[in-house]
């Protein structure tokens, strides 16, 4: 995904990952009980370069992705959903509160990032550095990569019809007047129009699939009656100045 370009404190002891993850030579094994080291949440933010330039909303929805899968995987769901928060809370520069979250969870952090961590049972756990930091190289949404001709209305806008959405936020059914020749990410335009939920916020799915923004309608395969379900991330996520 992109690669770890520095730790901007004075200890340099990280070695870059191809993968977006940092990895550290003397990272701890998988041990038990007292005898894993242990240190505080380093008080730092780490500097990365994307190997792709993301806007806002493609980072929020990338970390959505990791968050939610990854404890289908590998772990435990609490101690990913411990990670999750305690991850927000520190880009949140609210370190003390992501410590306590740790502290809480019995999680300890060798290295002083989650980068790696332990639950008490010795199991590890690596968090990604895109769900820690903003990439150096982030771009603006109003000069993102989704060009103004994929959001602007279709010559022929092919087939009205209403689809059935279902808002994570709510818990609550909502219909949503489209053509079938609008694409998603047009779709999700309207859907701010009409509730006000931001489109770098919004995530759709249908049939399992997440349904990227230039897929039409049409082409979603979106039959009368089913639902559409659209996942909110309503994380308030501080930008990492490079």
């Amino acid at each position: 995904m992109g690669g770890c370009i520095g730790i901007s404190r004075s200890r340099s002891d990280g070695i870059d990952d191809p993968s977006g993850n940092v990895t550290r030579p003397n990272s701890a094994q998988k041990l038990t009980g007292n005898t894993r080291k242990n240190h505080p949440l380093c008080h730092e933010t780490i500097r990365w370069k994307s190997d792709v330039p993301l806007t806002e909303g493609q980072l929020r929805s990338k970390r959505d992705e990791f968050w939610d899968t990854a404890p289908a995987f590998d772990g435990r769901k609490e101690i990913w959903d411990a990670l999750r928060a305690a991850a927000v809370a520190a880009e949140a520069v609210d370190f003390e509160l992501a410590q306590a979250i740790l502290d809480g969870a019995n999680i300890s952090v060798p290295n002083g990032f989650l980068t790696e961590c332990y639950d008490e049972l010795g199991t590890r756990y690596q968090v990604p550095v895109y769900c820690l930091s903003y990439p150096i190289n982030i771009v603006k949404e109003d000069s993102g990569r989704d060009s103004p001709a994929e959001c602007s209305e279709p010559v022929d806008g092919g087939t009205e019809m209403v689809l059935k959405l279902r808002l994570s936020s709510t818990c609550m059914d909502v219909k949503l007047p489209v053509c079938t020749k609008d694409t998603i990410g047009m779709a999700k335009k309207k859907l701010q129009s009409q509730e006000g939920l931001e489109p770098s916020r919004q995530r759709w799915f249908f049939g399992g699939k997440l349904l990227g923004d230039k897929l039409r309608i049409e082409e979603a395969k979106i039959m009368p009656g089913y639902v559409v379900q659209v996942i909110v991330n309503h994380d308030q996520m501080s930008r990492v100045e490079s």
